[in-house]
């Protein structure tokens, strides 16, 4: 079948007179494995149900484009948080929506999931609703909510949905669909992994081997016992996100209480290749393309996702809350197979941009003891400094690229997705990374030290920033050697709980050592479910309950932020602020050194006689 329906005329047209599942979405429907809706609506079509699509809708003609669909509503506010894709770190509107065609920004409401719900709720009753995707699953127990600024429900009650999925829902949607297909109603379905439900508190019954969070009351007040609570609450859900120890947790919510089953286990190697070798378009529906299309597919057109999870574990990434620690792939037939299909395409050019995923050179679990026992809960496998029971190992990437390298009619395989520096430079053979500054790297390798202050690197729960520079020597020499022209393009990260103005300007330092100038410099943005947000809104460290620094105000975090582009003379008035609240006035002047030119010297700069050809004549005379 191509593109499942998004219109009546579409269902007609299969010989359909009713969807099973409606699923409705906060972004156009892209028919590519990169995108939630297109594997769930794939995944459930393969498993014998009839899928239509609602994207964006926004009228209640939209809901009510198909009727009623005979098992359940599936709603998501679309690949990334629907605030998120509205507005800025700055809070600031966002002009554009890279997944809404003609990437024209207004398409889908702040909160999508909230409003899809309740208005399916409105036009329909009790009909039957599961919520997933990101927005879904990061939500799902009372978080800090940046743009609000307040402690919010569980998006399950404030949606009034029936059944949260979060993670990865491939096994839990056909499960789900399953038992309604077998006439369970929605509201019994108590026992799926992978989903979070709600009762009343006196129909509750205990559940051995659980775990309970403060309550929603407790966590939201703005207090420093509610900020406490709050901390408590966020080690226990990040703690019990695993999917081989992880415990059952609750959460009261008034008179409701909100209960998360233990984590779905990941794909295995063989179910992650059937889902992707579904029948994807790998493209946006036919009917945008007078609209533009749609701008996300750029992106991944050509890409190919390997594996899933990470066991970096960020605390400013929600990755590994999302889908995981542990990690799940392909097997190098599947990947082939999808590279053969893409080189195929008729407007691809001999380039796959990428072969990666959340962290593109991991392929195995990272350690032994993993798939028996969990990843550890109280510590990290890389930062601050690596587990010495993390096995290290390039070589099975290492051929999967090399098999892709020699597929007809493909000219270069790149690597555009994060590779994990620290992990890399672990590796005592050096063939992968020598490969991939030969074959690999299109000029410049993006890579994510974030920050070169360990005190900050500390909270972000990243390596100490020696790791960083032993890789970035070796790179170049490595580059030096191969007679390349790459260059490393560090992200970097300001005002992230943790960073004084002091680190800030440290970090400042070592650009201008290194004469790094970036263009595009990223404030640390609290989207729900990460670490680094609890840090933000409780100004504590939920694992040791220690006070953090917590740059907040608007006018110190534009200058953490200037700080990183002090070369830029719209923002010297706020680096001479922030040099001068530090008591760093060796920086303020005209020395190699000095980040910013005081305001009588850059004056009298300016006053100097220009050499203009009557001023050169007189010289002469």
């Amino acid at each position: 079948m191509p593109f499942l329906p998004i219109t009546k005329k579409e269902m007609t047209s299969y010989g359909w007179d009713m969807a099973d599942f409606i699923i409705v979405t906060g972004d156009a429907y892209v028919d590519h494995p990169s995108f939630g809706t297109a594997i769930i609506s794939r995944v459930l079509e393969n498993a014998g149900y009839k899928v239509c699509i609602i994207p964006q809708p926004r009228c209640d003609e939209d809901y009510k484009r198909f009727g009623l669909p005979r098992l359940s509503f599936l709603v998501n506010g679309g690949n990334i948080d629907s605030m998120v894709a509205h507005y800025t770190a700055a809070k600031k509107r966002r002009s554009d929506d890279a997944y809404t065609p003609g990437g024209k920004a207004g398409a889908r409401p702040d909160r999508a999931t909230i409003v899809y719900c309740k208005k399916i709720r409105e036009i329909y009753g009790s009909v039957p609703i599961a919520i997933g995707g990101v927005e879904a699953s990061l939500r799902r127990f009372a978080h800090y909510d940046y743009w609000d600024d307040k402690v919010r429900p569980s998006i399950l009650i404030d949606s009034t949905a029936d059944l949260l999925m979060y993670g990865m829902g491939e096994k839990h949607i056909v499960e789900i669909a399953n038992r309604l297909n077998d006439g369970e109603k929605i509201t019994d379905i108590h026992d799926v992994l992978g989903t979070c439900y709600c009762v009343s508190t006196k129909d509750y019954i205990p559940i051995t081997n659980s775990k309970e969070c403060p309550s929603f009351e407790s966590v939201k007040e703005p207090t420093d016992a509610g900020k406490k609570n709050y901390a408590v609450s966020c080690k226990i859900q990040q703690t019990e996100a695993d999917a081989t120890r992880g415990k059952t947790v609750i959460q009261k919510h008034g008179s409701k209480i909100l209960v998360q089953n233990p984590p779905m286990p990941p794909l295995t190697e063989k179910e992650m290749d059937a889902v992707y070798a579904l029948p994807f378009m790998r493209d946006y529906h036919q009917s945008y393309e007078s609209m533009g299309g749609v701008p996300g597919i750029a992106e991944v057109k050509f890409s190919i996702i390997h594996n899933r999870g990470c066991f970096g574990a960020c605390n400013f990434c929600a990755l590994a809350y999302h889908q995981g620690r542990q990690i799940s792939a392909r097997s190098h037939k599947s990947v082939l197979e999808e590279a053969k299909k893409i080189t195929n395409m008729p407007d691809f050019k001999g380039y796959i941009h990428d072969i990666g995923g959340p962290t593109a050179n991991f392929r195995f679990p990272s350690c032994d003891k993993q798939l028996s026992h969990g990843l550890c809960a109280d510590k990290k496998c890389l930062a601050p400094t690596m587990c010495p029971a993390v096995k290290v190992d390039h070589s099975d990437y290492l051929t999967l690229l090399r098999e892709l390298r020699k597929l007809p009619k493909v000219k270069k395989v790149f690597i555009r997705s994060g590779i994990r520096f620290d992990y890399l430079i672990a590796d005592s053979d050096e063939t992968f990374f020598k490969e991939l500054i030969t074959h690999h790297v299109s000029g410049q390798l993006k890579v994510a030290p974030e920050h070169c202050s360990n005190n900050v690197l500390k909270y972000m729960g990243k390596p100490n920033f020696n790791v960083y520079q032993k890789f970035e020597k070796r790179f170049y020499e490595l580059t030096k050697s191969a007679n390349k022209k790459q260059y490393l393009v560090p992200y970097l990260m300001s005002s992230h709980p943790g960073s004084t103005i002091n680190d800030a300007i440290e970090l400042s330092l070592f650009l201008k050592r290194n004469n790094l100038h970036p263009e595009q410099v990223q404030d640390f943005y609290p989207t729900p479910g990460t670490v680094s947000t609890c840090m933000f809104y409780t100004e504590l460290d939920p694992y040791t309950m220690q006070k953090v620094y917590v740059p907040k105000t608007t006018k110190e975090k534009s200058e953490q932020r200037a700080l990183l582009q002090y070369f830029k003379p719209e923002n010297r008035e706020l680096v001479l602020a922030a040099l001068k609240k530090a008591k760093r006035f060796d920086l303020i002047g005209t020395g190699k050194n000095c980040l910013a030119v005081p305001p009588r010297e850059q004056k009298a700069s300016f006053q100097k006689p220009k050499k203009t050809i009557r001023n050169i004549h007189k010289k002469k005379k």
